[in-house]
């Protein structure tokens, strides 16, 4: 069995990934990476938000388009994340400096209810909370969900400043 092969007995976690990319067609890329996430060994059941536009924070280049797949998966979560990395790559994913323009990023959000601390992984996601392009997104799968740090209206209402568009109706 292979590290990415889940075990025969494993239970499906809920899962949250946020999508996002400013280079190319950004739009096409955002789409062809959730169909490459949901053909991965180990995720059923992907569902992706629609997409929305924003411009960079705490980066650079032109405006994001960005979207927040939720899925269940039976993959251990740097399991995970090696998929995830891997789609990246795919996409030409490049990491020259910190928050640099970028072709695809894909950030693991949520693990089912699992805090993870590692080098590698955090989660929950340490600044979603903080980002409308993850929030917005996310409230379209999980309108109800709740983080630690409160209700995604709630939080969702503090990111008034950052500006975030629906781009496909």
């Amino acid at each position: 069995m292979s590290p990415s092969t889940p075990p025969p007995d494993a239970h499906p976690v809920p899962v949250y990934v946020g999508l996002g990319a400013n280079l190319g067609d950004a739009a096409a890329t955002v789409r062809r990476a959730a169909a490459e996430l949901a053909a991965v060994p180990g995720v059923s059941a992907l569902r992706l938000s629609p997409l929305y536009g924003t411009a960079p924070v705490d980066s650079s280049g032109p405006d994001y388009v960005n979207a927040v797949a939720g899925f269940h998966t039976t993959l251990q979560p740097l399991d995970l994340l090696t998929a995830l990395q891997a789609i990246e790559q795919r996409h030409g994913r490049e990491r020259p400096y910190r928050n640099a323009p970028r072709t695809l990023d894909l950030d693991l959000l949520l693990y089912g209810d699992r805090s993870i601390g590692l080098p590698d992984l955090t989660v929950p996601h340490p600044r979603m909370h903080e980002r409308a392009f993850v929030l917005r997104p996310l409230m379209d799968l999980a309108p109800g969900l709740t983080l630690a740090q409160g209700g995604l209206d709630d939080l969702l209402t503090r990111c008034a400043d950052q500006a975030i568009r629906r781009l496909d109706r």
